[in-house]
């Protein structure tokens, strides 16, 4: 698994050319004629679950007399009730398919929607910065894909599902076209952005790292002993099996459930980003603009170390993409972080330890697991003994910083130095020096105002 050779710094990572001016953000959306679309035939199908789901709600809740009333009716009236239903659920799923619309302008992407209460999303193309594919297996099946749109400043994605997997990676290449600057004409013939494979997890690998996974093991104890003496105290095997579901779930996402959605995990590079395709029944297809990540995370869990793997976790803002490798070697994943962070060298980071003295008073034995490392582009800590994380902010992505020192802290003479960035995290200095950690803080809201300002931009494909 090792890395494809990266490409020149500043440099696009294919031949595809560069983008047009910036479009004004604040100019208005063009008046010109815009072609409503409609989603895929499908599409009926998937909405007539949501009154199935509730009617079957309304019956459970109901238990027993549901049952009542379902046997006081005749056959006929069963059978009639049934075929009402579906008449019902089918027109609901058919109706909204046909009241929803989509189309594209020079400047915004609508989506109308809504039987009863319409609605009507204007998503800017400037404001995009991710555009996912995604293709559960029902839909993997029958040919179609959703496609879910990260807008800057919303927390919630709205979605166009579903489309002809075709139509969808099309639209999703004519959206990044149009979000980088392109004109219409030419986001529209530019179609799918090439693409360079940095990394691919085996599914071999995926096993080893699941298998090695500490917390997973220490969670089998108490859920093979707690039902026993759940069992053993209530003599009520429903007391016992309802003690283990809450353990059995956290089971299954820690193995099985990750297993399924990292299956087949690859990173490549295009001028969209870092596109992450993974998932076994449920396929994904997410895009990391590298632009937008606030911060890294490395985390080497007890038993991944002396192998050498780790696993990179990132925080992007306005983006719910968590995971950029599931797992990997130290250098192939160097290497992945590299093209996220440009110019940063994880290997070169020198992390200094909290001082023994003070800092063993105010964090017993863990203290030993804080660290700090400064570069010219990066702010790094690291904390956990177990289960090692260090996470690297870039300067320029530092929104505020703050010093934080509390009576026992301030008696041992140490303090926190804590930075804020724009994806709502803090990553902490912990048991820093008390001169230290005021020097650092001054110094550090230096860097972070002179590492905006030579910044580059946040656009894509360039």
């Amino acid at each position: 698994m090792s890395p494809a050779p990266a490409a020149g710094a500043g440099e696009p990572a294919t031949g595809r050319p560069t983008a047009g001016p910036t479009p004004d953000p604040t100019a208005a959306p063009a008046s010109g004629p815009a072609v409503e679309r409609r989603l895929h035939p499908f599409t009926p199908l998937r909405r007539a679950w949501v009154p199935i789901a509730a009617t079957v709600g309304v019956i459970a809740q109901q238990g027993d007399q549901a049952e009542r009333w379902v046997a006081d009716l005749s056959a006929l009236l069963r059978v009639a009730a049934v075929a009402g239903l579906i008449v019902v659920f089918g027109a609901y799923g058919f109706l909204s398919w046909w009241f929803t619309h989509y189309a594209i302008t020079d400047t915004e992407l609508r989506i109308r929607s809504g039987l009863f209460f319409r609605r009507t999303a204007h998503i800017r193309l400037d404001r995009l910065q991710a555009v996912d594919v995604t293709r559960p297996l029902l839909a993997r099946l029958t040919g179609v894909a959703s496609l879910r749109l990260d807008v800057i400043g919303t927390e919630e994605k709205d979605q166009l599902s579903f489309l002809g997997e075709k139509e969808a990676v099309a639209l999703r290449a004519e959206l990044l076209a149009r979000a980088a600057g392109f004109a219409p004409e030419e986001a529209v013939s530019l179609g799918e952005a090439p693409e360079r494979e940095l990394l691919r997890v085996t599914p071999r690998e995926l096993v080893v790292s699941l298998l090695l996974n500490l917390g997973v093991w220490v969670l089998l104890v108490p859920g093979l002993t707690v039902p026993v003496v759940v069992w053993w105290l209530s003599s009520s095997p429903w007391a016992a099996l309802v003690s283990v579901l809450p353990m059995l779930g956290a089971v299954w996402a820690g193995t099985a459930g990750r297993f399924l959605t990292e299956y087949d995990w690859r990173v490549a590079e295009s001028p969209d980003g870092l596109r992450l395709d993974h998932g076994l029944l449920d396929r994904a297809h997410e895009t990391v603009p590298p632009g937008r990540v606030q911060n890294v995370r490395i985390v080497e869990p007890l038993l991944w170390r002396r192998r050498g793997l780790v696993r990179v976790e990132l925080k992007v803002a306005g983006s719910n993409n968590t995971v950029l490798v599931p797992v990997a070697s130290r250098d192939a994943a160097t290497a992945v972080v590299a093209r996220v962070l440009p110019g940063v060298d994880l290997a070169a980071l020198s992390f200094s330890g909290s001082p023994r003295t003070g800092s063993r008073w105010v964090v017993p034995v863990w203290w030993k697991g804080y660290a700090l490392a400064l570069s010219p582009e990066v702010f790094a800590a690291r904390h956990g003994r177990l289960c090692r994380r260090t996470d690297i902010v870039p300067h320029a992505k530092v929104q505020s910083v703050r010093l934080t020192q509390g009576p026992w802290s301030r008696a041992r003479g140490v303090a926190d130095v804590h930075v804020d960035t724009g994806a709502n995290c803090t990553v902490t200095a912990r048991l820093r020096p008390e001169p230290e950690a005021a020097t650092l803080l001054h110094a550090q809201a230096a860097r972070s105002r002179t590492s905006r300002a030579a910044a580059r931009p946040d656009r894509w494909m360039t």
